[in-house]
């Protein structure tokens, strides 16, 4: 694949909708994929099937999702009769994780570790063996550690020397209403658990419904201080990087 100058192709991107980013970074990539978990994504998946049938796309299965959520997967998968492939955590690293801090763990000493095993390093692997990747980030989702996301990007956090991965958010400029005013125009699928009151949704244990007028990521991670509510996937988003389970 020959050479392509990121910079230049972020000037070229910028301010563009999302579609047309879409269209740009599947021309320029056929090693590529959509990580899919919430409504953004599958928006993205919505408007990437119609320029590429075969489009690639995975899906975190920590293990720890909802009922709702496995049964949105499926949903997802038969509407759009997309191959999902569903990454999961190494069980040997998450063996090791549980018997020595139990399955409940984060609520003591944050959830950096747990996402790190059953999110960040299963990511990991799968992105090892892409050119770039696609997200479904977008800059109101928080003040704190998205406000400065371009529409494309090196991932610094899963790019190695040996091997560059490049990062699309299409959505990024999206407000929560114009994804929901497309899902409504479309009729795409979506979780649930959207209708219980939850908009930000991860982890079982660690997602709650939010009241009216709270802001979306507040039902993440609700019992830890601070406003980075970050799981690690978009480390490059955080100024402080977080200590490993995998390196102790």
């Amino acid at each position: 694949m020959t050479d392509i100058d990121i910079q230049q192709l972020q000037v070229e991107l910028n301010q563009k909708k999302p579609r047309a980013i879409l269209k740009k970074a599947l021309e320029l990539y056929d090693n590529i994929a959509i990580s899919f978990s919430g409504s953004e994504d599958v928006v993205l998946i919505d408007m990437a099937v119609a320029l590429r049938k075969n489009i690639q796309v995975f899906c975190l299965d920590t293990g720890r999702l909802h009922p709702e959520t496995y049964r949105f997967i499926e949903k997802v998968r038969k509407h759009y009769h997309l191959d999902i492939e569903l990454l999961t955590p190494d069980r040997d690293v998450l063996d090791r994780f549980v018997k020595q801090k139990g399955l409940f763990s984060f609520y003591e000493d944050g959830h950096q570790d747990c996402c790190q095993i059953r999110k960040v390093e299963p990511l990991s692997r799968r992105v090892a063996h892409l050119d770039a990747w696609i997200t479904g980030q977008r800059r109101d989702q928080s003040l704190e550690t998205r406000q400065d996301l371009p529409e494309v990007q090196i991932d610094t956090t899963f790019s190695t020397e040996e091997h560059q991965l490049v990062k699309f958010n299409p959505l990024l400029n999206w407000t929560s209403a114009q994804v929901w005013d497309y899902i409504e125009a479309y009729e795409v699928p979506f979780n649930e658990l959207h209708e219980k009151g939850f908009i930000s949704i991860g982890c079982e244990p660690c997602t709650r419904a939010v009241l009216p007028n709270q802001h979306e990521r507040s039902g993440r991670w609700w019992w830890e201080s601070g406003a980075k509510k970050e799981c690690g996937l978009h480390a490059d988003n955080i100024k402080n990087d977080v200590t490993s389970f995998l390196n102790s």
